[in-house]
């Protein structure tokens, strides 16, 4: 959690708040990728991309 305290940190100070949304986009879709790798529904998901 001192990974995600940091980060807040950065964006807070340096007033970059607008890259939030970027990252939870990018992680959420990553994490998907992830725990979809080896499951049945891994075709459907490809094929959103």
């Amino acid at each position: 959690m001192d990974f995600f305290a940091e980060i807040w940190a950065f964006l807070r100070s340096r007033k970059k708040l607008w890259l939030l949304p970027i990252i939870i986009v990018m992680v959420s879709i990553g994490g998907l990728l992830i725990l979809a790798h080896g499951s049945a529904i891994a075709p459907f998901i490809y094929t959103l991309f």
